[in-house]
């Protein structure tokens, strides 16, 4: 019982929060399995690096969307940094730290 609690209660936290301050915990989410990764290998470094790509997929789908009002210099940053992340994680051996520092920034121009 108490969870059904917690779980309404983040429900309704997370709408009441604003859309833009949501997006940045996403990538503020990724980001810290990305430096979790740092020091680790295997199954673990794969999933951040996924995970970080669904990032990317799902933020240039948004970026190209007709109904996306940011302005057109913006959009084309966007794009490009995000093909210049998703070349780093198709390497052989990523730049996570690159990720990371990449991801960072978007954050912190989301608040």
């Amino acid at each position: 019982m108490n969870m059904m609690h917690a779980q309404r209660a983040d429900r309704m936290t997370r709408q009441a929060t604003d859309p833009r301050e949501h997006e940045a915990d996403v990538v503020r989410r990724v980001t810290y399995a990305l430096k979790e990764a740092l020091e680790q290998e295997g199954i673990a470094r794969a999933r951040a690096i996924t995970d970080n790509r669904r990032l990317w997929i799902a933020l240039e789908a948004s970026v190209r969307h007709p109904a996306n009002q940011l302005p057109r210099e913006t959009k084309i940053a966007l794009l490009n940094t995000g093909r210049a992340v998703m070349r780093e994680m198709e390497s052989q051996a990523p730049d996570i730290g690159f990720m990371i520092e990449v991801n960072e920034q978007l954050a912190a121009g989301l608040r």
